[in-house]
């Protein structure tokens, strides 16, 4: 297949398909086809179970509260609070999800979860919605793009976000017709490329009016603002609803390769597409089309090719901040004792869950790496697992919700790891051998004699083996290797 090793083959799809995989894991699995584990990832036979954090009957958004302030029903105290409830309410759903992808068994679900938190990116202060929001994207994450598509298009969060409860006829608001097919389907339109018109995008916004949803937070179709005139989209004349748009990107097989190639570049290569990997997504996106955009039988293709196991694919990725976390929760067992540490690390690295920074969520890729955030990424396992004291600011990203929430998970961040666990599997390494077989394991890519030589130096003659473990694990995570998977 290539001339990676077995053990990197099987961490390579862990990572790409997951959040990595403790080490006894690996071991585990070590005798099985990696095209069969693949194909268990996808068909993991866990039941979806939804995340929840607060009933909808706490319903709550800053247009509702200035109403009840209006009509007396609240003073100004009361609706802070009730703000402050609210941002609370968002932080323990995004703990939640960064628990369930560092412990789930179903992780192909999270995975791809994650890849359309960015795709379909959505932030309100509305917990209710955005717990329903997500709920529905990890629900559709390995289903058909076109329900996927089709659900989260009718998602409240996402008709708030995008203001298409303003959308109404004789004042259409052009913002998520426009997004719809410039972020979640053909791509943006420039000089070479001309995915739609301005005209498209107008009868659109048409199509559309009448979306929104209603107090208890459920979408509705209404009819005494929707625009039933005739319309011209992608060269087709119709009286149009917005159904009718979701079908006609979906029939244009520009949205099945924009897709293709956003899936491409999350589990394969995120660099510059050239002609090779143009020649694969081409392969894919006429699969993916022809197979009625059949998100698990891309998955499978992609997860089960020869190519996706080559060296040149393999440590190529760096690790967005959620993936870096994730991961080190996952091998090591690790468990924080306060939530706002899980928002404090990932505001200082640069990607919050559930408050992306603009419709056309994180740009990632080189972009998650600058000089605080590599040097925060390279000092987080001495702080976890050694208890440090946290001196880096987070990164200002002008979100007053973010900052209160991340503020008390400043100082020392406490955590536990189960290191019992992480140590039976190298307990027959001999001592000598402790610091390339850990390696082998955290490390995607091969540990150079200089940076085996500074990570052994940190060793104590004297000190057991359980803290040799420790502290080799510590000083490998270090390593700036260990941001790439």
């Amino acid at each position: 297949m290539s001339s990676i090793s077995r053990q990197q083959q099987l961490q390579h799809l862990y990572w790409r398909a997951g959040f990595g995989a403790a080490p006894n894991l690996i071991q585990r699995e070590s005798g099985r086809s990696v095209k069969k584990i693949a194909r268990d990832l996808l068909h993991s036979g866990v039941a979806f179970t939804p995340l929840t954090v607060t009933e909808p009957d706490q319903l709550a958004n800053r247009k509702d509260l200035r109403g009840l302030i209006r009509k007396g029903m609240i003073n100004r105290e009361m609706a802070k609070q009730r703000l402050k409830e609210n941002a609370e309410h968002i932080r323990d759903l995004n703990v939640l999800w960064v628990n369930q992808m560092a412990t789930s068994q179903d992780v192909l679900r999270e995975k791809m979860s994650l890849l359309w938190h960015g795709h379909f990116a959505c932030r309100v202060q509305n917990p209710v919605a955005m717990q329903q929001y997500l709920n529905t994207i990890r629900q559709q994450a390995l289903g058909t793009f076109s329900n996927l598509l089709m659900a989260i298009s009718k998602e409240p969060a996402m008709l708030q976000f995008l203001n298409n409860q303003q959308n109404r006829k004789n004042a259409p608001n052009e913002n998520f017709a426009r997004e719809v097919m410039e972020l979640f389907t053909l791509g943006r339109t420039d000089g070479t490329t001309i995915n739609y018109t301005e005209a498209d995008v107008k009868d659109a916004a048409r199509a559309f009016t009448g979306w929104g949803y209603n107090a208890e937070g459920t979408f509705v179709f209404r009819q005494n603002v929707h625009d039933n005139g005739p319309k011209t989209i992608f060269g087709q004349s119709g009286t149009f609803a917005g159904d009718d748009v979701i079908r006609l990107l979906l029939e244009r097989k520009e949205t099945a390769r924009f897709v293709t190639t956003k899936i491409y570049r999350f589990l394969v290569d995120e660099q510059a597409i050239n002609a090779t990997a143009k020649t694969r997504i081409d392969a894919l996106a006429d699969r993916f089309y022809s197979k009625g955009y059949d998100i698990s039988d891309l998955l499978e293709t992609i997860l089960t090719a020869d190519w996706f196991y080559e060296s040149a694919v393999v440590g190529n990725r760096i690790k967005s901040p959620v993936e870096l976390l994730a991961g080190m929760q996952h091998a090591l067992g690790i468990e924080f004792e306060q939530k706002q540490s899980v928002i404090f690390i990932q505001r200082t690295l640069g990607q919050v869950l559930l408050y992306p920074p603009n419709v056309a969520g994180w740009p990632g890729g080189r972009n998650w790496i600058d000089s605080s955030s590599l040097l925060f990424r390279m000092k987080l396992a001495d702080l976890l697992l050694r208890a440090g004291q946290v001196t880096i600011r987070p990164k200002e990203d002008g979100d007053v919700n973010t900052e209160i929430l991340s503020n008390r998970g400043k100082g020392s961040m406490q955590a536990t790891a189960d290191w019992q666990t992480f140590e039976t599997a190298f307990a027959n390494v001999p001592t000598d051998k402790l610091p390339d077989e850990l390696a082998r394991f955290l490390l995607q890519q091969p540990l150079g004699a200089p940076q085996r030589a500074a990570v052994v130096k940190r060793l104590k003659p004297d000190s057991s083996r359980s803290e040799q473990i420790k502290l080799l694990t510590a000083s490998l995570m270090a390593l700036p290797e260990y941001q790439l998977c």
